[in-house]
């Protein structure tokens, strides 16, 4: 992902609430799954890390790009952004690309 890729999406991002919460128990397999199904549904998602979670908001997002092979947007205080493009039915289109 380029910058203008980038900030496009963080763009994008603005306008989103966070659709998961991550808190005490942190990083769970349950989690990362719903990461996954919500990635895969929206490609792009905004995930809240809770004050009663004591990890790392980097690290967290770190950790959950590499398990559902997505790319971290940005993160913000306590806010996580994460993009997955569908390779089939892309809902984001980058301004100035083609589509296939």
């Amino acid at each position: 992902m380029n910058t203008k890729e980038r900030a496009y999406l963080k763009g994008l991002a603005m306008q989103l609430d966070p659709i998961l919460s991550l808190g005490k128990s942190s990083l769970t397999p349950e989690f990362t799954e719903a990461v996954n199904e919500a990635i895969t549904k929206r490609e792009l998602i905004k995930i809240n890390v809770l004050k009663n979670c004591m990890d790392d908001p980097n690290e967290l997002a770190a950790t959950l790009a590499e398990r559902t092979h997505s790319e971290v947007v940005q993160v913000i205080g306590r806010k996580i952004v994460l993009f997955r493009q569908n390779q089939e039915k892309s809902k984001i289109e980058f301004p100035g690309k083609k589509k296939k």
